[in-house]
């Protein structure tokens, strides 16, 4: 049957978790919900202690807050909407909504990977060219790389939406997942979707591939110097600056890369790791940073003090 004598679909409905009983959807939407605002709140304080202490104002402080705005944008295209679904009975979304919630999904997850290589150079540049720190990870060449890499993402990543989004959806309008991904979306599509599906890894290669073995290549290095030191103080320093960005790396890196680099991943296991990569990341991420970084812990025991000082006053 020809594409021009099939029904083009308005809109979507959004399956999520329609699958599990009315119970189990109620405690995923108090859990999720739980798990929102503790991301919010968590990425804000840590994005509000980094703007307002000067002393933090160095380029490691400067992507970090980067990535604190950007998980709170991250977290909030998707999550919003999933726990609306669990409590309504109309799980609708209309196409414009579908595509925008793609896009702006796409978009925060690429920059991020984008900004996770960033500051893995920039731990390696301020463990194995300590001389040269200042020069190499200026101000000014911070504020272009963070501008590059955002512009970078918007630009590419509407390219690979509007090539899905020009695809006609006539197959079913039921998406099985909690939001818009690529990969149930382009199942809908009643024609063929090889080329989207090169454009797809081809991206995934880019933003995924590409900034983790810049990651990689940056520890491997540090790794060596490191290893090189004479001083023991010096070495647990270094692996203490690098640990919470490995972590937040192992952590992010290691639920994407299973969905996006993989030919097939099960619905149940592709919700699983969403969950993962669009809440729990984003509401471990301060709680990493703030642990394993003892000027970010004070900072944030700073403000809290002040805070409690004045509202005593």
């Amino acid at each position: 049957m020809s594409v021009e004598n099939q029904t083009l679909v308005a809109g979507f409905i959004l399956l999520g978790f329609s699958d599990l009983s009315q119970r189990m959807q109620q405690f995923l939407f108090v859990m999720l919900l739980l798990f929102y605002i503790l991301a919010v709140l968590g990425n804000l304080l840590v994005f509000i202690t980094l703007t307002v202490d000067p002393v933090l104002h160095t380029p490691m402080y400067f992507f970090l807050r980067n990535l604190s705005f950007l998980e709170i944008c991250f977290t909030t295209v998707t999550i919003p909407r999933t726990l609306a679904n669990l409590l309504a009975e109309d799980r609708s979304i209309s196409f414009l909504g579908c595509a925008l919630q793609m896009y702006f999904f796409f978009f925060f997850g690429s920059e991020e990977c984008v900004l996770l290589g960033i500051m893995a150079y920039d731990r390696y540049v301020a463990i194995c060219n300590p001389l040269r720190y200042s020069t190499v990870m200026s101000n000014k060449r911070c504020v272009y790389l963070a501008v590059g890499s955002w512009t970078m993402c918007i630009v590419l990543q509407f390219g690979q939406i509007t090539f899905i989004l020009s695809l006609p959806f006539c197959k079913s309008n039921i998406i099985h997942h909690f939001f818009c991904d690529i990969s149930p979306v382009l199942k809908l599509s009643c024609t063929d979707t090889y080329f989207n599906d090169i454009v797809r890894f081809a991206a995934s290669v880019v933003f995924l591939l590409i900034p983790f073995l810049i990651i990689l290549s940056s520890y491997i290095y540090i790794l060596s110097t490191v290893l090189r030191m004479n001083s023991k103080d010096g070495r647990s320093k270094a692996f203490s600056t690098c640990a919470s960005h490995l972590t937040a790396v192992t952590l992010f890196y290691g639920t994407t890369m299973l969905v996006y680099l993989q030919p097939s991943v099960g619905y149940a296991d592709e919700r699983i790791f969403a969950v993962i990569y669009c809440l729990i990341n984003p509401m471990l991420n301060p709680l990493i940073y703030s642990l394993r970084s003892k000027e970010v812990k004070g900072a944030i025991q700073k403000r809290i003090l002040e805070k409690m000082l004045h509202f005593r006053l």
